[in-house]
């Protein structure tokens, strides 16, 4: 098979913007390094042995394209061939069978010269093929393209994609309207290993009343003008939707010229607003009866005008403006898609999907997916929850009839993969990582981009969509230019390219989605020139703070709503009962010791801690005391790090967006885990009136709100006073904006405490207080790699003496609730199976184990040092 074979689409027409192979530089001597191309290459390879072209120019070297006859006297030979192909008989045989964008880098000679053969079984393969020697020459020098060994990649995950979305005319229009934003922006995606781009278009709002920023909110009259339909943007300048589908096609060319697929993302089809007198645009010209079909005649231009469209992302829920149940609307919609005349990809957000909406996605012929958030709205632990929320489990009927499936019997679909791994589904499976958590601040974890990298694929699902940083920025009408990063100090403001304060996060989790076990090379070289020989420090304090809140996710989280908590400027919610709460998406009674963890399966309340600590029992959950010391620990590594970087970095900026960033990460760290150790004290002090736990969780609260205090102030500093990401306080404003709520919990502490008491809760608090450390038993667990339906799955612990286990299981289904049962010692081992009746289901299985003695109780597998592991096992495959 030759590289002409491999355009799978029909790329070529877009080479006028490429590089043609014959027009690299000749030189009058021999070239020191050829290239010899088997076959005709597909434009995006074009496109990427021009950057490796680049590359070697920078270095002082050429690279020129000669026949494979004709490498004599070169000193390298560079043969991009595919695997298999009669050229590389002076090569080693791969390790590797070929697979989707799989490559290869040998060492060997090629007609007696030596060569480096760059082989793949695809166009993407290719071109990650050939970025790789771009990058070891651009951070090395030509030097570099001498392996030391061979290199052989392939992806772990089908789909690895980045959403952009455009939520604010006044902050996105200059960066929309920029064709050199998004060279740069793309050439960093191509190298990172994406190999899909989101645009998002309609997702400024979550419901269509109270709006003012609407610019694409309802995005088909803002790019054509539909024959037989007079429907318009108004107000809208003569010649601004041609330009807008104009710049749209140039973004779809771009993007699938450096071999990314290019996916539109449509979030809403209202077309009405309420209650938005001050609105900037509003829709003319449709009724209810011409809706639907002006959508599917609109979306059908769009799909011939821009032939790159590979697929269409849509909520369907009723926040798209559409009620739930009105399946008429999206059949009409879905109409247009097949009459395209190619293949495109219907991605179908997760929240309120049904078996009838899957089942007309499927009858149009096209790949189907069902996008689940991967953990709520917001970045956890890099594991998929154990379980949901109370607040998700379905209780009854819808009362809103606009969500009559997702508030319904189908709640459980809004914040994870619910009981979408069926099997026999005619869909796969796409994880979708919403901004709550982390989305303005510098992050960028290499362990835990790596457990997304394993887990992303959990049960053969088909990958990962990473809703960029910034995704929200302006949203609900609140952009105000400036920059999108919100800088005060414009020393550290990219401007126009904000994606390069966030370079090092994308080449992180672009890299290891591809493969987790990448070696570290893969980020390093990126680090060292950013950072210089700041970089192994640098590296060291990121990944400490990048775990911070993705810890505090998983194990306390006041809302699943990114629309509702903003963990990184959260609005304090109190401890102290009586006070107003900023979230409704949280159990009763509504304070902050009774939030539930993302998972509430493998982590505890502060109350049910602390109901556990009066008792004298021990639970194998992980408590609020253990993920308090866990943040501590984060907290202090990082600020150790930061401190040895500061020392050689000098005045470089790169270095100083990330100190900054990381010095408010690690004061919110401190806060919490005083936060937390102050909620659980007051607690205790609430069910025993001993008046030490009141004044120790006074004491910890005013610590905490110390830390807050010095993080606000330098932030001050940095950042200005209102970054927005919505219209309401607790979407914008600055950390120093939420001490006032600190400070009234606080004094309602105080005033309660000063009441005293007399109880004695002196083990409690001296539990409450000190550092828990689970027990370390050697455990030895061989997971079965498949089931069979209908018979038992026996499954076998070794442990040591002293102890008793228990299995924990379930189906893959978040509908449902874990089972557990004793299992019986044999020897040096624990043994169980999980039910006939049970396995013979249609979800794969997942299970745990919990081990205990008098004076312990602790889970296996238990969360790695990094909190980077998957502290479950999953069983897909079916014998």
């Amino acid at each position: 098979m030759t590289m002409a074979h491999l355009n799978r689409r029909n790329l070529v027409k877009m080479a006028g913007s490429l590089p043609a192979l014959g027009a690299f530089p000749a030189s009058a001597a021999p070239a020191r390094i050829v290239a010899v191309v088997e076959g005709n290459p597909a434009v995006p390879v074009a496109w990427a042995l021009d950057q490796l072209r680049q590359a070697l120019v920078a270095n002082n070297e050429s690279l020129k394209s000669v026949p494979a006859q004709a490498v004599q006297g070169a000193s390298l030979a560079i043969l991009v061939a595919a695997h298999g192909s009669r050229l590389a008989s002076g090569f080693a045989p791969a390790r590797l069978a070929p697979a989707p964008e799989q490559f290869r880098l040998a060492s060997g000679t090629l007609s007696g010269t030596p060569a480096i053969l760059v082989a793949a079984g695809d166009t993407r393969g290719f071109v990650y093929a050939l970025l790789e020697l771009a990058e070891r020459v651009r951070f090395g020098g030509a030097v570099a393209l001498h392996l030391k060994q061979d290199v052989e990649e392939a992806p772990a995950n089908r789909v690895r994609s980045v959403a952009r979305s455009f939520c604010s005319e006044i902050d996105d229009k200059p960066w929309f309207y920029s064709q050199d934003f998004w060279h740069g922006y793309l050439d960093m995606l191509a190298a990172s290993r994406f190999n899909r781009f989101n645009f998002f278009l309609g997702i400024g709002y979550d419901f269509p009343r109270g709006v003012t920023g609407d610019y694409f909110h309802f995005p088909y009259p803002y790019l054509v003008a539909v024959p037989g339909y007079d429907v318009h943007a108004v107000p809208l300048a003569e010649g601004e939707h041609e330009r807008n589908l104009a710049m749209l096609q140039f973004i779809a060319r771009e993007t699938v010229a450096r071999g990314l697929d290019f996916q539109l993302g449509l979030w809403t089809h209202a077309y009405q607003w309420t209650d938005s007198p001050n609105s900037d645009h509003h829709i003319t010209g449709l009724t209810a009866e011409t809706h639907a079909p002006y959508c599917r005649d609109a979306l059908a231009m769009i799909l011939k005008a821009v032939p790159e469209i590979s697929g269409l992302t849509m909520r369907i829920h009723g926040e798209s403006g559409i009620p739930e149940g009105s399946y008429p609307f999206w059949q009409t919609l879905f109409d247009a898609i097949p009459a395209a005349g190619r293949t495109i990809e219907i991605d179908m957000h997760a929240k309120g999907l049904d078996q009838t909406m899957i089942d007309m996605a499927v009858k149009t012929g096209m790949p189907v997916k069902a996008g689940a958030k991967y953990s709520a709205e917001h970045q956890s632990l890099g594991y998929h929850q154990a379980d949901i929320r109370p607040v998700e489990i379905p209780h009854g009927a819808a009362t809103n009839a606009v969500f009559a499936v997702s508030e319904g019997d189908r709640r459980f679909t809004r914040y994870g993969y619910a009981d979408l791994y069926r099997q026999g589904q005619k869909y796969e499976l796409l994880y979708r990582l919403w901004p709550g958590t982390q989305h303005h601040l510098l992050w960028g974890d290499p362990a835990q981009a790596a457990a997304f990298g394993r887990t992303s694929h959990f049960c053969n699902a088909a990958g990962l969509e990473l809703m960029e940083p910034l995704t929200f920025k302006g949203r609900e009408g609140s952009g105000h230019g400036g920059g999108r990063c919100a800088y005060a100090d414009k020393s550290l403001d990219p401007g126009i390219d904000d994606w390069k304060k966030f370079a090092a996060s994308y080449r992180i989790w672009g890299r290891l989605l591809y493969n987790p076990s990448a070696a570290p090379d893969a980020w390093r070289r990126d680090l060292s020139r950013r950072y210089g020989a700041a970089a192994p420090a640098a590296e060291d304090a990121l990944s400490r703070a990048s775990r911070i809140l993705p810890l505090l996710t998983s194990a306390h989280l006041p809302s699943a709503s990114n629309h509702d908590l903003d963990y990184e400027m959260a609005m304090n919610m109190p401890i102290v009962e009586g006070l107003d709460t900023p979230y409704t998406d949280t159990p009763d009674p509504k304070r902050y010791g009774y939030v539930s963890p993302l998972d509430p399966q493998l982590f505890s309340t502060i109350a049910g801690h602390a109901d556990d600590l009066m008792a004298g029992r021990r639970s194998a959950k992980y408590s609020p005391t253990e993920v308090a010391a866990w943040l501590e620990s984060l907290a202090s590594a990082s600020e150790k790090a930061l401190a040895q970087a500061r020392a050689k970095a000098g005045t470089n900026v790169e270095f100083r967006r990330l100190d900054e960033d990381s010095r408010i990460v690690t004061g919110m760290g401190r806060y919490y885990a005083a936060k937390l150790r102050a909620a659980l004290l007051y607690e205790i002090w609430q069910k025993s009136h001993d008046p030490k736990a009141g004044a120790l969780a006074l004491a910890q609260y005013e610590k905490g709100r110390a830390a807050w205090a010095a993080l606000a102030a330098r932030a001050n500093d940095v950042y200005v006073a209102d970054i927005s990401y919505g219209r309401i306080p607790k979407r914008r404003g600055n950390w120093a904006d939420r001490l006032a709520g600190i400070d009234k919990d606080i004094a309602a502490m105080r005033a309660a405490v000063a009441a005293g008491g007399t109880g004695d809760a002196g083990p409690a608090i001296a539990k409450a207080v000190s550092l828990y450390k689970r027990p370390s038993v050697s455990c030895e667990h061989a997971a079965p790699d498949s089931f069979r339906a209908g018979a038992a799955l026996p499954l076998s612990l070794t442990a040591g003496q002293g102890m008793s286990v228990r299995l924990f299981y379930r189906h893959v289904n978040h509908a449902e609730r874990w089972r557990d049962m004793p299992m019986q010692r044999a020897g040096k081992a624990f043994t169980a199976a999980i039910p006939a009746d049970y396995t013979d289901s249609p979800f794969p299985l997942q299970y745990y184990f919990e081990l205990s003695r008098p004076d312990a109780a602790w889970l296996y597998p238990a969360f790695n040092a990094s909190l980077s592991n998957q502290p479950y096992y999953a069983v897909w495959k079916r014998r």
